[in-house]
């Protein structure tokens, strides 16, 4: 029914936005729920392969855990599991002007704006990012394993992160299921920032109650690297915001960048692209600029229901920047548990 409800809208929403952008998003949200079974099923298959069975049953495991011990939502997403034969879902590409660290908002019925585009084909991104470029943009395309549907639809599990080490599987289905719980249209660091506290907090009671303390070691020290990492970027986009609001020649404004961009990349050249890209720079700040308030929002609530009801608050007044305080990110280990 829903799918219908969207087809028919087609023909209303093409002024805004391509019929064809909007045709491969129905298209490619109707192959993946067509190519889910209920997890139950692919479990009763003699022919399913042992690891991926292993992988399903801790996988509903987790899914128990989120709507019993988090409080997130107790529906059908996460409960069927469709192989995509790719290495992705999603394609997002991020794009921000040359001279700019905020990133290009894209503007979608239902959702709001968000700070990218994603799409179902990586060649169809590419396209557009090349599009992008070619209008003085710089852009950014990163795969994405999973995405939320928001509670249109029951969200299946996907061959793109079904792999994962169970912490990390765990991370991810808890991500998703807390932007169904709570969702601030056009606020993409909001609500990006919101799922990863919960995220991180699901992950740590997850592992705790499952008396995995070796595991919980790892995830704290995967956690304090992707910290330092966030505040590195966020210093490179503050440098970088101060030069761009100067008044001096482009041909200076873009030695400096690429500058400021070379020191960072020197740090980590695994991760930072190798030109100098605003765009990269505001996709990892849309997961992290908020985290830190919303960490001591969670521990000055006291619990994860309180935190939620907040944290609805603040979605509600569209002014998540302005009610959330500035906090300093807490010291290694010291996130909110």
């Amino acid at each position: 029914m829903r799918f219908a409800f969207l087809l028919l809208l087609l023909p209303f929403i093409a002024g805004c936005e391509t019929l064809g952008y909007y045709s491969q998003a129905i298209g490619g949200q109707l192959g993946i729920l067509s190519a889910a079974r209920p997890v139950d099923a692919w479990l009763a298959d003699p022919s399913t392969p042992e690891p991926l069975r292993a992988k399903l049953r801790t996988s509903q495991q987790i899914r128990d855990f989120a709507s019993r011990e988090l409080g997130l939502p107790d529906n059908a997403s996460y409960r069927s599991y469709a192989d995509l034969h790719r290495p992705y879902a999603v394609w997002n590409v991020f794009a921000a002007p040359e001279f700019s660290t905020e990133p290009r908002q894209e503007c979608f019925p239902i959702t709001g704006c968000v700070a990218y585009r994603g799409f179902f084909s990586e060649e169809a991104a590419r396209r557009h990012a090349e599009d992008l470029r070619a209008r003085g943009y710089d852009v950014y395309v990163g795969g994405v394993a999973a995405y939320s549907t928001l509670g249109w639809f029951n969200d299946p599990l996907l061959s793109t992160f079904i792999g994962a080490p169970d912490a990390q599987l765990a991370r991810l289905i808890f991500h998703e299921l807390a932007h169904q719980l709570v969702y601030a249209p056009s606020d993409t660091t909001f609500n990006e920032s919101f799922a990863v506290t919960v995220e991180e907090a699901g992950v740590r009671r997850w592992l705790s109650a499952q008396g995995r303390l070796e595991d919980l070691k790892a995830f704290e020290a995967l956690q304090d690297r992707r910290r330092v990492l966030a505040e590195r970027v966020k210093a490179t986009r503050e440098q970088l915001a101060a030069v761009y609001v100067q008044a001096l020649p482009e041909d200076e404004k873009r030695k400096r960048k690429a500058e400021e961009y070379a020191r960072l990349r020197a740090q980590y050249p695994g991760i930072v692209p190798e030109q100098p890209n605003n765009a990269f720079l505001a996709s990892v700040a849309l997961y992290n600029e908020l985290v830190p308030q919303l960490e001591a929002l969670l521990r000055e609530s006291g619990s994860l229901p309180a935190f939620y009801d907040k944290a609805r608050e603040i979605a509600r007044s569209g002014e998540a920047g302005k009610l959330l305080k500035p906090a300093k990110p807490p010291g290694p280990a010291a996130a909110a548990r």
